[in-house]
């Protein structure tokens, strides 16, 4: 049986800071994120990469409606940009994974693969739009850009400063998982549903059509991971395990839970809506579909969590053995 791990890495994590911010910086630290996805793949995993593109997709949007300022240029619609940073990223770590291997002399190919993810053009996410995507702006640079672009709606965003949000409707099918299931069965590493996947919807005669949204990446990296038949999920964040009572004197790191846990705490409120939730919402759906665990930890940390040493560990039951 192959032992077939998601790793699902942020967008936001290759954006280092607003100084650091260039695609050579973006580079470096996917370079960095390598050298832990290829220790995953030394102690003998079969691996998928998925990523966000949050801050990418806002760098390409300002791009363009720079270019369409300066130079009339076409505007590049948010559906084409996500296609784009998908492309470019999904780039960016392939050689760096393939790079990383041939180092090691480990005898891997890597792959990326540009996923359409269709998602229902009745969401509700349409009408309420929810994702934050692009860099972050002050309260006045928030309101200089509104005056340009009225329909654009910004939130603050966990005291960290105001982004634009757009659509995140929720993924239902992921259009090319035979592709992606044949290439890990080929030996591949392959890196998909980058920044949650290219939003299509089906038409009437059952054709693709694209719309302007931005999925969650942790909600389609979940439906990835069930319709490959992946063991493991994990989702990387920016702390090595996830905490409840999180900045209090009664703060607690979250090691190993149940399933039944994990809903008790979120009925509690632990997970910042904005921030956690969305992973542990994933995570659950992944779990209540076939998956056997997920881990949620910071890149960094992915060889040890794989081995139980790090990480928040979310399983069925304490007891279940799992993935080895």
């Amino acid at each position: 049986m192959r032992k077939l791990v998601i790793v699902a890495i942020g967008g936001n994590s290759l954006v280092r800071d607003n100084g650091r911010d260039s695609v050579q910086d973006q580079y470096e630290a996917v370079q960095e994120t390598a050298v832990n996805i290829a220790d995953m793949v030394q102690e003998g995993y079969n691996v998928v990469v998925t990523h966000g593109n949050g801050p990418q997709v806002g760098f390409g949007l300002r791009r363009s409606e720079i270019a369409n300022e300066i130079a009339n240029m076409p505007d590049v619609p948010l559906v084409n940009c996500v296609a784009d940073t998908q492309g470019g990223i999904g780039y960016q770590i392939q050689q760096a994974l393939t790079n990383e291997f041939t180092k090691r002399g480990i005898n891997k190919k890597v792959a990326t693969i540009i996923t359409q993810v269709e998602v229902d053009i009745n969401d509700s996410n349409f009408k309420n739009p929810t994702k934050p995507v692009g860099s972050f702006f002050t309260l006045e640079q928030a309101e200089e850009m509104k005056m340009e672009h009225p329909e654009w709606i910004f939130v603050e965003d966990s005291g960290r400063g105001y982004r634009r949000v757009v659509p995140s409707p929720k993924p239902i099918d992921i259009v090319e998982k035979e592709a992606i299931n044949s290439l890990v069965d080929a030996g591949y590493v392959v890196i998909a549903v980058g920044g949650g996947g290219i939003p299509v919807v089906k038409t009437g005669d059952n054709s693709y059509l694209g719309v302007d949204a931005v999925i969650d990446k942790d909600f389609a990296t979940s439906l990835l991971a069930e319709q490959v038949n992946a063991e493991t999920l994990i989702i990387t964040t920016g702390v090595p395990r996830v905490y409840i009572n999180f900045g209090k004197p009664n703060q607690l790191a979250l090691e190993k839970i149940t399933v039944e846990e994990t809903k008790q705490y979120v009925l509690e409120n632990h997970f910042p809506p904005g921030s956690m939730l969305p992973k542990i919402e994933a995570s659950l759906n992944f779990l209540e579909n076939g998956g056997k665990r997920v881990i949620i930890t910071n890149p960094e940390s992915l060889k040890d969590a794989i081995n139980e040493k790090q990480g928040t560990h979310i399983v069925k039951q304490l007891n279940e053995a799992c993935c080895m």
